[in-house]
């Protein structure tokens, strides 16, 4: 090889550095595109959820307002005891100096929280603990309330004490702690949430159910018709998505009450004598929660079925297969995708539905999501409305999980 053709040979290193820095420019290229979107999702969907998970174990309003008394009852062991004077002493001091932060409502309501009747009780001993003198301060509280002299008002205390807890999550599945500071499980009255857990869990199941067994036949329906027939129907089948859901929540109730459009044309036609009760149940709940979540059922159905050639099943016809045998064994499985994607889009909306329960159901079909946004808006308990919400999404992620095992399995024997 003469020196003429050794210079025309590229530098294998040279062109290798080159066609990294390409590379690396077209990383940075995509990266940013996708940039806005990360941004958006991290500020709308992941810093949410973060302050969400991070409220339902921060509780700092005891241990701020009262940092004497927390100090104390910190070196003090657990116990149902009630405390010696020093320990009064610095719930008074805590008191005053909680009145001029105007603080002590705050507390007050943190403890009513976790025992009814507490934020009275404090209330009123703050006002006269900020104008009375000097000590002894343990026979001025029992002189104002002999609660004070209960274990259970300092049990409350001593809970609440920290900075962190995890109390929130413990009155979120139905458990309390009881004087000793152990993990006990709630008076029967109080016990709410474990059944409201299971209520939305099956109502969603059964919206789901429902909307896949009215979706499927009419997305394969859809998926058959003429493509210009198909779409003026898709047309239909997206029209309630330009309606708003209250208004359609709201026409759900004028045709379901008793003097409504159902029992008025069944009346009519003799088939009932007196109107039947449509609304304000789990049925009103279920219907009207299908009718609303069926298009997002009906849309990923729509999407699969339609790739899914004709042929494949003309052809298990013309092998001997029955009609049944080649639509289980060959269009079935093919349309699975859809399948999951819409039993995953529906029960995941259903889970956390709202509005439609709040004004269809009545006050035994109320899913988990109204008693989330009562805590937020009415009782102000941010942090057991955190944990719901924590608890929600991790159902959620455990169905999520479970769901695409069974799916999984379900596939494989189908194919």
């Amino acid at each position: 090889m003469n020196a003429q053709t050794l210079m025309s040979v590229p530098d294998t290193g040279q062109l290798k550095r080159k066609l990294r820095k390409a590379e690396s420019r077209h990383r940075l290229r995509a990266y940013a595109l996708i940039l806005p979107l990360f941004l958006f999702t991290l500020l709308t969907f992941l810093v949410p959820i973060g302050e969400m998970l991070f409220n339902s174990t921060h509780d700092p309003v005891v241990h701020d307002a009262l940092p004497r008394t927390s100090a104390l009852l910190n070196a003090v062991p657990e116990g149902p005891e009630v405390p010696d004077e020093l320990v009064f002493q610095a719930l008074a001091a805590d008191m005053k100096q909680a009145v001029e932060d105007q603080s002590a409502s705050k507390v007050a309501s943190r403890l009513n929280f976790e025992e009814s009747g507490l934020r009275t009780l404090f209330m009123k001993t703050t006002r006269k603990i900020s104008q009375a003198g000097h000590g002894p301060w343990k026979p001025t509280f029992l002189a104002i309330d002999e609660a004070w002299g209960q274990p259970k008002i300092w049990s409350v205390l001593r809970q609440t004490r920290g900075e962190y807890t995890n109390d929130f999550y413990l009155h979120a599945v139905d458990m309390t702690r009881d004087e000793h500071g152990e993990i006990v499980q709630a008076q029967a009255g109080d016990r709410l949430y474990l059944d409201v857990f299971a209520r939305t869990l099956w109502v969603s199941l059964l919206v789901t159910l429902f909307s896949l067994a009215i979706g499927y036949p009419l997305s394969y329906w859809l998926a058959h018709l003429p493509e210009k027939t198909g779409n003026l129907m898709m047309v239909f089948v997206l029209l309630p998505f330009w309606t708003s859901l209250l208004v359609r929540t709201t026409a759900w109730v004028v045709l379901l009450q008793k003097e409504g459009v159902v029992n008025s044309m069944l009346m009519s036609l003799g088939l009932i004598h007196d109107p039947l009760t449509l609304i304000f149940n789990r049925f009103g709940v279920v219907i009207a929660m299908t009718h609303i979540l069926l298009p997002f059922m009906i849309l990923p159905l729509y999407s699969v079925m339609r790739q899914i050639p004709p042929s494949y099943v003309r052809a298990a016809r013309s092998l001997g297969a029955g009609p049944i045998k080649a639509f289980w064994r060959v269009y079935l499985p093919q349309s699975m995708a859809g399948v999951s994607a819409g039993v995953l889009l529906v029960f995941i909306l259903a889970i956390g539905y709202y509005i439609t329960p709040a004004l269809v159901g009545g006050a035994g079909d109320q899913m988990m999501s109204y008693f989330i946004a009562d805590h937020l808006t009415r009782s102000l308990n941010w942090g057991l409305a955190s944990a719901l919400g924590g608890l929600l999404l991790a159902c959620v992620l455990v169905l999520y999980a479970f769901y695409e095992r069974f799916v999984g399995i379900a596939n494989v024997r189908l194919g």
